[in-house]
């Protein structure tokens, strides 16, 4: 099975004729069957707050959610890094915060998004399996932002390690060099999903890091011949797992919508289950 998704769901205007408005989930959900949230990086949502996305979605739909940023260790980077009973303390607040998602099957998996400074080593490899012990049961998905986890000798260790485990290594496609980004590696780490991130290409933006670079970084629009390149990856990725869950985060210009409905249609797939379209897009 592949699915298609894209981060945030009221940022594309695509899906609503290009009204000046933000898109309604229950609009985004008649295009896509999941949605990346990061929501909880920030702040765990209350368990209302995703009673509410339910309500405005199809049984079938699903979510990703970013773990919060204190379960990734973006608060080491930060003056005020927490103790370890804070940091398990939000452990059992999120798992409390998605039991309604789990409940209904519509937890596709949460996306542990590891800060550039998350390096391989003894510390961070054992908070690895830190964490499957502390979410047992529940779907995990990581990505790297560090290099160190990726290269000759080193891709097909981790790779098993997160086979051992059971959690899905992401495949990111994003720009990098020497020292900044991570390798396109397409390899399937878990039999239920594998999740592809396509952040786009733009090296400039995404190795700038002055002004309002957040913007800049993911200012990219796919060619048609370069979605037809991934189609080819996602198709071989297929054969090894249950579901190739692809995410679309290139939308600094608003591009990542249009990008995965032409996908969709070179992929020649439909999806079931999605909200009725809304006529009433103004």
């Amino acid at each position: 099975m592949i699915t298609i998704g894209l981060t945030t769901f009221s940022e594309h205007p695509a899906l609503i004729d290009h009204a000046k408005r933000k898109v309604r989930l229950s609009e985004y959900s008649a295009h896509f069957p999941v949605v990346e949230l990061d929501t909880p990086f920030y702040a765990i949502p209350k368990t209302t707050v995703i009673q509410h996305w339910q309500q405005q979605v199809p049984d079938n739909f699903q979510f990703i959610l970013k773990a919060n940023r204190v379960m990734t260790m973006h608060d080491q980077g930060t003056d005020n890094p927490v103790g370890g009973e804070e940091r398990l303390s939000e452990f059992k607040a999120y798992k409390r915060a998605v039991a309604p998602l789990v409940a209904a099957g519509q937890l596709k998996t949460i996306l542990f998004q590891f800060p550039p400074y998350f390096a391989r080593k003894v510390e961070t490899i054992e908070y690895l399996r830190r964490i499957r012990t502390l979410m047992a049961g529940y779907p995990i998905s990581v990505e790297f932002r560090n290099p160190s986890w990726y290269g000759a000798g080193i891709s097909n260790d981790v790779a098993d390690y997160f086979r051992e485990l059971g959690l899905d290594l992401v495949i990111a496609d994003e720009p990098h060099t020497t020292n900044m980004g991570v390798p396109f590696e397409p390899v399937v780490t878990s039999k239920q999903l594998c999740m592809l991130r396509l952040h786009g290409r733009n090296i400039k933006g995404w190795t700038d890091t002055t002004g309002d670079w957040r913007r800049k970084r993911t200012l990219y629009r796919y060619s048609t011949e370069e979605l037809i390149q991934l189609k080819a990856v996602i198709l071989k990725l297929q054969k090894q797992t249950d579901e190739v869950c692809v995410i679309f985060n290139n939308n600094a210009g608003r591009d990542a919508a249009d990008n995965a409905l032409t996908l969709k249609q070179l992929l020649g797939i439909s999806f079931t289950g999605l909200s009725p379209l809304q006529m009433d897009l103004f």
